[in-house]
């Protein structure tokens, strides 16, 4: 591991911990050369399937896209940087359990989508309207009464 203050490669590992879910370990390390502390985070590399957008192209799984598009969506809400963690986590672990070399992206939005509410409604509706590619008022009134529906019955 690289020392971000010297750039020297030798370094010692002070502390190791695992996070609650125990995917990530988190360690403290001590640079053998500046002596300088900095930690760093593991995560198992997972062989995700490709993707296949709208217009035919594959593309690997990308988790920095996703977490993007949900620090967008709750934008000034009450979610938490490990709760967005935690909802892309689900979403990998669904994606592995696929098992197919090949899963259409719109089924990680159904995904998304299906999951967003418990996290957050505002958020759910933020993605919904960027999702869905409302063409007017309309349509997103349509897909508000469909959740809102579905809310009811859950009651």
């Amino acid at each position: 591991m690289k020392c971000p203050y010297c750039g020297h490669l030798d370094n010692r590992v002070i502390d190791s911990r695992l996070n609650k879910d125990k995917t990530i370990t988190r360690r403290r390390r001590a640079c053998s050369a500046c002596q300088q502390r900095f930690t760093t985070y593991e995560r198992i590399e997972v062989m995700l399937p490709m993707l296949v957008k709208k217009d035919g192209r594959r593309e690997p799984w990308d988790r920095g896209k996703i977490v993007a598009g949900l620090e967008k969506a709750c934008e000034k809400l009450p979610v938490s940087m490990a709760d967005i963690d935690r909802f892309v986590d689900n979403i990998e672990r669904k994606l592995q359990d696929v098992g197919g070399k090949e899963v259409p992206t719109s089924r990680i939005g159904e995904w998304v989508m299906a999951a967003l509410p418990d996290l957050d409604e505002v958020a759910y509706v933020r993605f919904a309207s960027v999702y869905r590619q409302f063409k007017d008022v309309n349509e997103f009134m349509d897909e508000l009464k469909i959740f809102l529906g579905k809310k009811e019955q859950e009651e």
